[in-house]
């Protein structure tokens, strides 16, 4: 990274830092991703953005990976797109300490939704794994595997 380029990514991460509450709101869009993501308004869609950008710096994950899932396919082992799963969710607080906070995520989604998948994501619960990135990847496999018609990662 250039010299240059660190206070944007300070500023960055600090305007993440003052923005949770806007994140919290809309946390399921962001995480679970689901098809209705692709309706935000302006300042959503800048925060999606900004932490789309951020999680694929954080962690390198090839970006073809996450075009491959949203156009169909399944999610895949490689480690980089599990922490990337996990950076998500964990800066939007879906995913506290190594566990998913179904709770949360519950109150946050769109009533719609709620209906169509409240009993399959209290199912899927946490989903445990290897570590938070494997964690985190295997409860949205099974998000994915129960919602594979509007599943969609940003």
């Amino acid at each position: 990274m250039e010299p240059t380029s660190q206070p944007l990514v300070r500023r960055r991460r600090c305007e993440m830092s003052r923005t949770r509450a806007s994140w919290a709101t809309w946390a399921l869009c962001l995480a679970v991703v689901i098809a209705w993501a692709h309706c935000l308004d302006d300042d959503t869609a800048e925060l999606v953005k900004m932490l789309h950008e951020d999680c694929v710096e954080e962690t390198g994950v090839d970006e073809s990976l996450i075009d491959k899932v949203n156009a169909g396919a399944f999610l895949m082992p490689d480690p980089k797109l599990k922490c990337y799963i996990k950076c998500v969710m964990v800066t939007v607080s879906m995913m506290v300490d190594g566990e998913v906070d179904v709770e949360t995520v519950l109150a946050m989604i769109d009533e719609k939704i709620k209906v169509k998948y409240e009993q399959e994501l209290r199912m899927c619960g946490t989903k445990k794994g290897v570590d938070d990135c494997d964690t985190a990847f295997l409860t949205q496999l099974c998000w994915q595997t129960h919602g594979k018609d509007e599943y969609y990662l940003i």
